[in-house]
């Protein structure tokens, strides 16, 4: 067991883990974080993104330990009280969601995105949340939702 220290959605954390725990098992397992989902296991479709120091992480694929000393915000640390993000405010507005399995992943990759670049193009877009699998809807009215975002 070791310890890991981490800034958790503005909050400090610290835990005693098991080595081998994923970024994705600490926060899901380990702190209660449930929108931090786990669809695949194996980095395929980025339902377990969140925010590493600001860049676009797939949770599942690295180890907890690997963040120590790191800030990472997760799905659950976008809103600011009961005030959503402008990001969370557009996928309602755009319909951009329908079983909201991948919703958190694909808010937080299209956050990474407008954090790095305020106003992306149509492409940057689907660049930026090509990692990201969505079985329900098609992927305009999420690429919509983002550029609306990016608009505000």
């Amino acid at each position: 067991m070791e310890t890991l220290g981490v800034t958790v959605n503005g909050e400090h954390v610290e835990s005693l883990i098991d080595p081998k725990t994923t970024l994705q098992n600490f926060l899901h397992d380990t702190l209660g974080l449930i929108g931090t989902k786990e669809g695949c296991g194996s980095g395929m479709c980025g339902c377990c993104t969140v925010l590493v120091d600001g860049k676009a992480v797939k949770s599942c694929l690295i180890l907890a330990l690997q963040v120590r000393g790191k800030t990472v915000l997760t799905i659950e640390g976008l809103a600011q009280g009961e005030t959503l993000d402008p990001l969370q405010t557009a996928f309602i507005e755009n319909g951009a969601l329908q079983c909201g399995y991948c919703t958190p992943g694909m808010v937080m990759s299209g956050k990474a995105l407008l954090e790095e670049n305020p106003n992306p193009s149509e492409q940057e877009i689907r660049q930026a949340l090509s990692g990201n699998l969505c079985r329900c809807t098609g992927y305009d009215k999420i690429v919509k939702a983002v550029l609306s975002a990016s608009e505000k």
